[in-house]
């Protein structure tokens, strides 16, 4: 039988990321696939030796826009433990209320971008007019929409006041019965189930064997997520990791429309515990040694390993990104597919190629 290599991507109607796979096929069956990467390599590991590390927060906070608080967040936190800064508890608190949010735009925003792959651009549009309320929040508790830059080395830079966090939890309330309506207007639909059901499936052995992190684990029955760690506050509050165990694309999908309803009950609980006091701790002197620091994304694990001199400039930084994790595993899922499922077995791991090639 004739085999052919065809190009998907980097440029392609469905995915928005410059990610481009190379497909060997028979007929309409993929039996191989090879990623080609680096079609947006900025270089921001090496802005250590010309930022220092107050001015790197601004830089890894444009590794990816979508998930910019959480890059700050993994940062700080690393330089934090390296310097034995004390960061006060409300500002834990109020990082987990603003990563939670970003959880939550970034979920809705891949819900939009899955809907629309088939076609449903109503759908689309309606999973976007939720998350603009979730932009709305972002941007009168921080001053940004996306680019949510509140961290600071030893905790953020501003206050929530009890009306704004009252506003809050009023503004999720419709969040969340507005997300309980699409929920099975996506999830019962014949179109859907007929295109995820079966597709693209992950085994737990083999999510675990690649390295699978994020929804992509916890969708084929891995309860891996950064947050049993207890970072920031949240082994105060009550968490289960969302595990779904069929590992295809509807599994993900479902797990991700859970973690919508966890992130709203987390801010839910990060309000009603948050306590008063200071927001910031004064940073004195310069770090020294290395450490890693971890904390988990919307799309999984975001590791970030930090090298210091005693000077104002890191000797290194190195980051790993969830989507640099789940390519190994998209790989191994294409193989067996149609050719026409290629572009939702490919964002069903909701790929970030900003954030895996920095």
């Amino acid at each position: 039988m004739l085999k052919t290599i065809i190009p998907f991507g980097p440029q392609h109607p469905v995915l928005l990321e410059p990610l481009h796979l190379k497909l060997t096929v028979e007929d309409e069956i993929i039996t191989d696939a090879f990623p080609a990467l680096g079609f947006i390599h900025r270089g921001l590991e090496m802005l250590v030796n010309t930022h220092d590390f107050h001015q790197m927060i601004q830089v890894v906070e444009r590794v990816c826009g979508i998930c910019s608080m959480m890059h700050a967040m993994c940062y700080c936190q690393g330089l934090e433990d390296m310097m034995g800064i004390a960061v006060p508890p409300r500002a834990k608190f109020l990082r987990i209320i603003w990563s939670e949010l970003h959880r939550l735009h970034s979920h809705l925003l891949w819900l939009g971008l899955f809907a629309d792959s088939f076609g449903f651009e109503s759908l689309f549009m309606q999973f976007w007019k939720i998350r603009e309320k979730v932009l709305d929040l972002n941007e009168a508790t921080s001053g940004n929409r996306i680019i949510v830059a509140v961290n600071a080395i030893g905790g953020v830079r501003g206050d929530l006041s009890v009306e704004q966090l009252n506003w809050i939890l009023a503004e999720l309330t419709w969040v969340e019965k507005e997300i309980a309506r699409l929920e099975s207007t996506l999830l019962s639909d014949y179109s859907v189930k007929k295109r995820t059901v079966g597709r693209g499936v992950l085994t737990t052995e083999k999510a675990f064997e690649l390295g699978a992190v994020g929804p992509t684990a916890r969708g084929s029955g891995l309860a891996q997520d950064m947050r049993m760690l207890g970072y920031s506050g949240i082994d105060r509050l009550d968490f289960e990791p969302v595990v779904e165990t069929d590992g295809d694309c509807y599994a993900r999908s479902k797990v991700r429309f859970r973690e919508l309803h966890q992130s709203i009950d987390l801010i839910r609980q990060a309000i009603a515990k948050i306590p008063a006091g200071e927001i910031r701790t004064r940073v004195r002197g310069r770090p020294e040694g290395e450490i890693c620091a971890r904390i988990e994304q919307p799309r999984g694990e975001l590791f970030y390993y930090l090298k210091a001199n005693r000077t104002k400039n890191l000797e290194r930084m190195r980051i790993r990104t969830p989507t640099f994790a789940n390519i190994p595993a998209l790989l191994s899922m294409l193989p067996g597919m149609w050719l026409s499922d290629v572009p939702v077995v490919v964002l069903s791991i909701d790929p970030c190629i900003s954030c895996t090639e920095r």
